[in-house]
């Protein structure tokens, strides 16, 4: 077993949604950032890459190459669950925790699962996802953007 830690943060920006888990969210704003600003996916990317001893997110899709501009992130974590195939390594389980003031993330939680562990190739069981706030306490208090912590296991 292999266990990997995961995290990111983006800011936010001009938009009128966010998308996290693969799941476009309502929001005031949007998430700046290279790619679709996927902070969840990335999160996930790192902590599955880490457990792999692969690097980090930047190492493989780098912020500086236009292949990457505005790409789904879901293409960059079925892209990582393809290095872990080399290795002959399997996901057996990923947790995540989104740190985000607002928008609220309880109802769309539940529909983020499911993305994932398609891209995973495993259960929605095996994927678990929450959010808290940091009760208006610093960046993300104050609104400024979101941050998701992640640990993966691998076989």
């Amino acid at each position: 077993m292999r266990i990997g830690h995961g995290f990111d943060v983006h800011a936010f920006g001009p938009g009128e949604f966010i998308t996290l888990g693969g799941v476009r969210i309502p929001h005031t704003h949007g998430l700046m950032a290279h790619s679709d600003g996927d902070v969840l996916l990335h999160a996930l990317c790192d902590a599955l890459l880490g457990a792999a001893g692969l690097g980090d997110i930047g190492q493989h899709f780098p912020d500086n190459n236009p292949e990457f501009s505005n790409i789904d992130s879901r293409l960059l974590l079925r892209r990582v669950v393809g290095l872990l195939q080399e290795q002959q390594r399997v996901v057996s389980n990923v947790d995540a925790t989104i740190i985000a003031q607002a928008p609220r993330m309880a109802p769309y939680i539940p529909a983020m699962r499911e993305p994932i562990a398609t891209d995973l190739g495993i259960t929605p069981d095996r994927v678990n996802v929450k959010a808290t706030t940091t009760e208006r306490l610093g960046y993300i208090g104050r609104g400024e953007g979101i941050a998701v912590h992640a640990v993966a296991l691998l076989l």
